[in-house]
C-alpha cells in the first residue's frame, strides 16, 4: 500500500525577508537565435571530426596549426608562431613542448638574442604533416559535407569576413587574419 505524500512544512520567513523584493525575472533568450552558440558548437564539432579523422597520427588541431605554420616558416619564434595561428603565449609553449617531445619541432636559441627560441621542423615533423594531410583534407570536407558544394566558398568567404573583423577584439589576435 502506497503511503501518503505529505507537503512539506512552509519556510517560516521573518518580516524583513518576506518583504524583499523579487528581481525582475531575465527576459527569454533563444540560443537557436545567438550567434556565438552557433560558432562555439561549431568549433566543438569541427575539433571532434579533426580527431576522428586524425586519430591514427595522435595530433590536435592545434598541434597540426603550429607544425603547419613552423613547416612555412622555419626559424619562426614562438611568440612569432603564437601571433601567427592566434593563441596566447604561455599556452603555445605547452603546446611546442609536446611537439618537440614528440620530435616533431626543434627549440634552438637564436643567434642574436639567447632569450629567444627559434622553431624549426624535424624531419619526423615533415613525415607526419605529409601523412596527416590526407585525414585532415578529409577533415575539412567533412566540417563543409551538409552545405551545397556551391555554398561552401561562400560560407569560408563569410567566416573570413567575420575572423578579420574581430580579430583585435581576441585575447590573442592572430597576424593571418
Amino acid at each position: 500500500m502506497k503511503k501518503a505524500r505529505t507537503a512539506a512544512p512552509a519556510p517560516v520567513a521573518d518580516a524583513p525577508a518576506a518583504a524583499a523584493v523579487v528581481a525582475p525575472a531575465a527576459p527569454e533568450v533563444s540560443l537557436d537565435a545567438l550567434p556565438g552558440f552557433h560558432i562555439r558548437r561549431l568549433q566543438q564539432i569541427a575539433v571532434a571530426i579533426f580527431l576522428q579523422e586524425t586519430e591514427a597520427h595522435g595530433i590536435t588541431p592545434v598541434q597540426y596549426a603550429a607544425l603547419q605554420t613552423v613547416q612555412a616558416a622555419p626559424g619562426l619564434d614562438q611568440r612569432s608562431l603564437a601571433r601567427a595561428i592566434g593563441f596566447d603565449t604561455s599556452t603555445i609553449a605547452g603546446v611546442v613542448d609536446r611537439l618537440e617531445a614528440r620530435g616533431w619541432v626543434q627549440r634552438n636559441a637564436s643567434a642574436t638574442d639567447r632569450r629567444v627560441r627559434l622553431l624549426t621542423i624535424t624531419d619526423a615533423g615533415l613525415a607526419l604533416l605529409a601523412a596527416v594531410q590526407p585525414d585532415m583534407q578529409r577533415a575539412q570536407q567533412r566540417m563543409l559535407a551538409p552545405l551545397p558544394v556551391a555554398q561552401r566558398l561562400e560560407f569560408m568567404r563569410m567566416l573570413r569576413v567575420l575572423v578579420t573583423a574581430n580579430n583585435e577584439l581576441s585575447r590573442a589576435p592572430s597576424d593571418l587574419a
